[in-house]
């Protein structure tokens, strides 16, 4: 792991953290489980692009799905 990839895993983190909070106070399942998502999935990638990708596409699908 490189100081690059641990750059974008604190930041998806936050933003996972953010939602996970949200979801859970509002009871709202799609934010949640994108904030579990978030905080977790930088763990199991190791390609930068890979990780920018995954955390783009899990920021923004609590904002289309309003479940």
């Amino acid at each position: 792991m490189n100081a690059t990839q641990l750059f974008l895993g604190v930041i998806f983190s936050s933003i996972g953290l953010g939602y996970f909070m949200y979801g859970k106070k509002q009871q709202r399942t799609v934010p949640l489980v994108c904030g579990i998502g978030l905080m977790v999935y930088s763990y199991f990638f190791d390609s930068n692009l890979a990780i920018i990708g995954i955390g783009c596409i899990l920021s923004i699908i609590p904002y289309f799905l309003r479940a």
